[in-house]
């Protein structure tokens, strides 16, 4: 029999899409496995809920998961332990709508963080502990039979695709992004997220290529970030029988 997987792009705070994903998939039973591809945090309004609903999905719908650790968890994780004003400040990494996620507040229409939220964002010390150990144990990468599965993609060192349990530094895999990436790679398919589907080479997708917003399908390389979150939707893809299910 084989297993099938369920690969689910970054999620960044939008539980609707999520639940309207959930609902257009099939039944799913302790043989199946989702793979959340990372990012469930920042700029969709939902973080909290979001974190909440992949931690308890083998518990509420009976299959196995894996929860892959996103550069925006990391970053946060860096937030926490050393400080990193730079990734919080940019309005399009969403931090804010992170904090007001886990505080309550509302993120209302003007997005500005108050000096007391600054602060606290600074300091990242509005995580619960247990979400903080949640994140920390995140892995950086997942394989079965049907793919290897990675936040951003694979480095390539001395003209080599390094397959992740080589990556050094780790965290190459979650923020790496290159267009050589997705041309060039030849291997056992890869599945990632990070890089939104609409700024890949079309041309070389196989999977509706008229619409720049949709999955992307390389000859070797699956890209899922339909850019859920920031006014796009969620999508996921079931492996092998590379059936497609989105939000929208």
């Amino acid at each position: 029999m084989t297993h099938r997987t369920f690969a689910i792009g970054d999620i960044h705070g939008d539980i609707d899409a999520l639940r309207r994903l959930f609902a257009r998939m099939p039944a799913l039973d302790g043989d199946d496995t989702v793979v959340f591809l990372g990012d469930y945090l920042d700029r969709g309004p939902r973080s909290r809920e979001v974190v909440r609903v992949v931690r308890a999905i083998d518990r509420d719908m009976g299959c196995q998961s894996v929860a892959l650790r996103g550069n925006h968890e990391d970053a946060w994780l860096r937030v926490i332990d050393e400080g990193w004003p730079e990734f919080l400040l940019p309005a399009q990494n969403g931090c804010l709508a992170t904090l007001r996620s886990f505080t309550g507040s509302p993120l209302g229409a003007d997005a500005m963080p108050t000096a007391e939220e600054m602060a606290t964002m600074l300091r990242g010390d509005f995580f619960p502990q247990d979400v903080v150990d949640w994140m920390r144990t995140l892995p950086w990468w997942h394989e079965d039979e049907h793919a290897i599965y990675v936040h951003a993609g694979l480095p390539l060192k001395d003209g080599r695709w390094l397959h992740p349990s080589e990556a050094e530094p780790r965290a190459a895999l979650l923020w790496t992004r290159t267009a050589a990436f997705f041309r060039d790679y030849r291997g056992k398919r890869v599945v990632v997220g990070h890089t939104a589907t609409s700024t890949l080479p079309q041309e070389l997708s196989a999977h509706t290529p008229e619409d720049p917003t949709d999955l992307f399908a390389g000859e070797c390389v699956l890209a899922i970030d339909t850019e859920a979150g920031r006014g796009g939707f969620l999508t996921c893809v079931e492996l092998p029988e590379m059936r497609v299910y989105t939000s929208r």
